[in-house]
Formats: C-alpha cells, structure tokens, sequence
C-alpha cells in the first residue's frame, strides 16, 4: 500500500483522543507517538526527504524513525529551508521518554500525566500541519 503519512497523522490523532477520552492511556499513548511521528513525516516530505514513488515510503534509512528519533531528523531537513523558518518543534522533544515498543508493555505502566506529555507533543504537530495547510505548503 502506497504510504500517507498526512491520512495517518489525522486518524491517529484522531483515535488517541478518543482512547484518551475513555481513559485507555496505554493505545492512546502508543498513536500520539504514531500521530506525531506521521505529521512530522509529512512535513519533512514538503521540505526535501525524498520517497520511494511506489511505496511512499522514505528513501533514507535514518528517516525510519518514530517519535522517539525523528524530532532530530525534522529539523535536519527543516533548517535552512525559508519555508521551514516558522515550523520549529518544542525543545527538548516530549517524546524522549517513548518508545515504538512500548505498546507491549502492560497497561498499568501508563497514566494520564504521563500520556499528557505525548499528547501535547502530538497537539504541536498538529497545529504545525494545520500552519502548513493554512500557508498552503500543504494540500
């Protein structure tokens, strides 16, 4: 299936708060990590990381990453871009303490304090996609 990280960004989104709504911390966290992870992806396509034309999946290696490791890679194809000037991510990333592996973990593991956190760092990427969107980078 041909890749669409704007599609994922949306419904992940959209399902996390929905299972954070029900208080379902431990998948909510897992598609905060998920929504985040494809908004960024989205935009660092806008701003030059090249895809495979069939898959649509990234060319480079170091651009198969989750939340975890793909803040860093972001701002490598963000800076220096003119474009890229107004989409800068929060530091440090709230996503150094989540990991892909993670939703093998046992539900008790997880909190809403703890969720909060991926939560908001997936809120910041969605507001940067509708930046994007609004600017018309993104259609």
């Amino acid at each position: 299936m041909q890749a669409d990280f704007l599609d994922a960004h949306e419904r992940h989104w959209d399902d996390a708060e929905r299972l954070f709504a029900e208080g379902r911390y431990a998948n909510a966290d897992h598609l905060y990590g998920m929504a985040a992870e494809c908004g960024l992806k989205r935009l660092m396509v806008r701003f030059g990381m090249a895809v495979n034309p069939v898959t649509g999946s990234p060319t480079d290696n170091k651009d198969w990453k989750h939340a975890n490791n793909i803040w860093a890679r972001f701002e490598s194809y963000r800076s220096g871009k003119v474009e890229g000037n107004d989409y800068g991510l929060p530091t440090p990333s709230p996503f150094d303490n989540w990991d892909a592996s993670d939703r093998y973990a046992h539900q008790s593991n997880f909190n809403q304090a703890g969720v909060q956190v991926h939560q908001a760092g997936a809120a910041a990427i969605c507001e940067l996609i509708k930046k994007a969107q609004r600017e018309g980078l993104l259609v």
